[in-house]
């Protein structure tokens, strides 16, 4: 079993599962750092594909965990998510840069974090690395936390806005 194998990137791996496949790839050295990075990924754009390749470069594995559609309604509002979690999950998991996908249900990542162990635990440029919720698990765990991606110019709200006529222009300006 290669851990870059492409039959691994597809596919909606249940929290669990991922723990022990990670743990089994550690135990063979067949990864060194991994990255766990996470969001809701509701209309996929530029500025997650930059995250996520920014993401990617600290580390050799790249996980992405994504809210469930209750969580991202709880975050978004009604209406939301537009695309269901197999969904994201599967457009996540097309890129490049990403390993396995996950998801999970509660509030912040603390349990995601604590059950897959990531060396690094990667957060958009709308964080400061005080601002993390999870900074306290990250610390207590030995969980670097690296900031990465380009400015805050994008996101899936204003992407919608643009598309249903009520936001600015292409460019986010």
């Amino acid at each position: 079993m290669n851990a870059h194998d492409p039959r691994f990137r597809k596919v909606l791996w249940e929290r669990d599962a991922l723990a022990r496949f990670l743990r089994e790839l550690r135990a063979r050295q067949s990864i060194r750092r991994v990255v766990l990075a996470n969001g809701c990924f509701d209309l996929l754009h530029v500025g997650h594909a930059r995250y996520l390749e920014d993401a990617k470069a600290r580390g050799d594995f790249l996980v992405v965990a994504l809210n469930t559609d209750e969580s991202v309604r709880g975050l978004k509002g009604a209406g939301r998510p537009y695309q269901p979690l197999h969904e994201r999950a599967e457009l996540v998991g097309a890129l490049r840069c990403v390993d396995a996908v996950t998801s999970f249900a509660e509030p912040t990542l603390e349990a995601t974090l604590r059950e897959l162990r990531p060396d690094v635990h990667a957060k958009g440029t709308d964080y400061t690395a005080a601002s993390v919720p999870e900074a306290a698990v990250d610390r207590e765990l030995g969980i670097e936390v690296a900031i990465c991606g380009d400015p805050k110019d994008h996101s899936s709200t204003a992407l919608s806005a643009r598309v249903h006529g009520t936001g600015g222009p292409a460019d986010g300006r």
